[in-house]
């Protein structure tokens, strides 16, 4: 599969930071930067923007809030191909704190908002587009709310906003790959000046698969992680989206070899990937909090309890 409009967005420090607060060393960070660099893809995201104001040091690792000098820290000396994307969520990030893109390593913004704030969604973008940023808007959430408020939602943003991206983010693992259709079909018609993203959650096994069918209806920018690490099951396997896209301008080689080095003892210490209470989860389109609970539990592992109290199916 070969488009050259296709790009690929690694957020393996990003999406993997919400297993352990954000808390990957320097050194870690940087060897992941190095292999993503070295594979030709095109964005790294590097984690969250967020305002020290909201979210304690103590509590949260570097990541939470990317200083630029930390960033600049993980990329210094390395000849970069790689771009460096920061997300920032509505409500919890020092918009006064975001320095012009000329005074900052980070090249692209991207704001998650779900639907019905999107009208702070384009505020912030348009205000990170005029500081001279690459941006994104990510819908959250989307398969909670796939009708017309969405319609309404991207008919603004068309009409009001700068952004380069908007991404459709499966936040739960519910999609299946017909919805994944219509909502970029969707998407691409309403949003005719804009570009259109495609963010998968693994909950159900789905996130590649999914991937592949955004692809094939016209998304072009694709979110991937190392070796499918992110928030509970996980996200889109950087190396499986690689192998697929055919394209000649990415090699594969050092993300298995940081797959070998890091990632199978990273797995070790911290735990995602397809396990059941998640794909609970995603068959119920919920959140996976109560999931990520469970597994805190000595009880982690009584499926039938905890698809019962989701779905209210327990004998009485």
């Amino acid at each position: 599969m070969y488009r050259d409009k296709i790009k690929v967005l690694d957020c393996t420090i990003r999406d993997g930071g919400l297993i352990n607060n954000h808390d990957f060393d320097i050194e870690f960070v940087r060897k992941v930067y190095k292999a993503i660099n070295a594979s030709g893809v095109d964005y790294m995201e590097i984690g969250y923007k967020n305002s020290k104001n909201l979210f304690s040091s103590k509590e949260y690792g570097l990541w939470k809030f990317c200083d630029d000098d930390q960033i600049k820290r993980v990329i210094e000396g390395i000849k970069a191909r790689t771009k460096i994307s920061v997300m920032v969520d509505v409500g919890r990030v020092d918009m006064d704190g975001i320095k012009p893109k000329k005074q900052s390593p980070v090249d692209m913004m991207r704001t998650a908002a779900y639907v019905k704030d999107i009208d702070k969604a384009i505020f912030m973008t348009n205000h990170f587009k005029q500081k001279g940023y690459e941006t994104t808007i990510n819908i959250m959430a989307v398969s909670r709310n796939m009708g017309s408020e969405l319609d309404d939602a991207l008919a603004q943003i068309e009409s009001e906003c700068s952004v380069d991206v908007v991404y459709i983010v499966d936040s739960f693992g519910a999609l299946y790959q017909e919805p994944v259709e219509l909502l970029v079909k969707k998407f691409c018609s309403i949003l005719k000046t804009k570009e259109v993203g495609f963010h998968g959650h693994n909950h159900q096994q789905l996130a590649f698969g999914n991937t592949i069918e955004a692809i094939m209806h016209n998304a072009n920018y694709l979110d991937a992680t190392v070796y499918g690490i992110g928030r509970a099951a996980g996200n889109c396997p950087l190396e499986l989206l690689v192998g697929f896209l055919k394209n000649p301008k990415f090699d594969i080689r050092p993300i298995l070899d940081l797959i070998s080095n890091e990632f199978i003892p990273l797995r070790e210490k911290i735990e995602w990937g397809y396990i059941i209470p998640y794909a609970i989860s995603g068959m119920m389109n919920e959140h996976p909090r109560d999931a990520m609970a469970l597994r805190k539990t000595g009880d982690k592992e009584n499926y039938r309890e905890f698809y019962e109290s989701l779905t209210n199916t327990g004998i009485d």
